[in-house]
């Protein structure tokens, strides 16, 4: 199944690590209702594309808040990778670590690609906005890390309550 905006979308519980939550905490999506949200999926911490797009979002991070939405990054790294990615760059946010694939597959963002002539399976760059009620508002796919911040506030200001 391809998600579509005004699906529900999928819900899910895995180890978080950041913003202040205590060790071997885990998140459910479903917890988040009646809050935006904003689940980024990256293919790998500390990696430039990766980097540069966490940064930005932590440089505009007040902006995000501002338009009352919560933001969650999500790869299949550990959580020991997380932390220090989190602690090198001082990510705000929290990172979501499915190294089990099972979020990424039900999102539909675990994807054949392509480099250098090889191919190998991995996340692909999206992000979905997910509303309040639980349900997917906006999805962005192989988002340009330098445009993804500005792109998601700009869908959160014009948000239909």
């Amino acid at each position: 199944m391809v998600l579509a905006p005004g699906d529900i979308a999928p819900d899910f519980t895995a180890p978080v690590v950041g913003e202040g939550i205590p060790e071997g905490a885990q998140f459910t999506l479903s917890s988040s209702r009646g809050t935006p949200v904003i689940l980024y999926f990256y293919p790998k911490d500390d990696t430039p594309g990766c980097t540069k797009q966490a940064c930005d979002l932590r440089d505009r991070y007040s902006e995000v808040i501002e338009n009352g939405a919560r933001v969650f990054g999500v790869s299949v790294d550990p959580i020991e990778t997380h932390k220090k990615f989190i602690l090198k760059h001082n990510l705000p946010f929290p990172l979501i670590s499915d190294a089990d694939r099972e979020i990424v597959q039900a999102y539909g963002v675990w994807v054949e690609r392509s480099m250098y002539g090889k191919k190998y399976f991995g996340t692909e760059r999206s992000t979905f906005v997910i509303n309040p009620e639980g349900r997917v508002k906006s999805i962005y796919r192989k988002v340009k890390p330098e445009e993804h911040t500005g792109t998601v506030i700009e869908d959160l200001r014009h948000f239909e309550p």
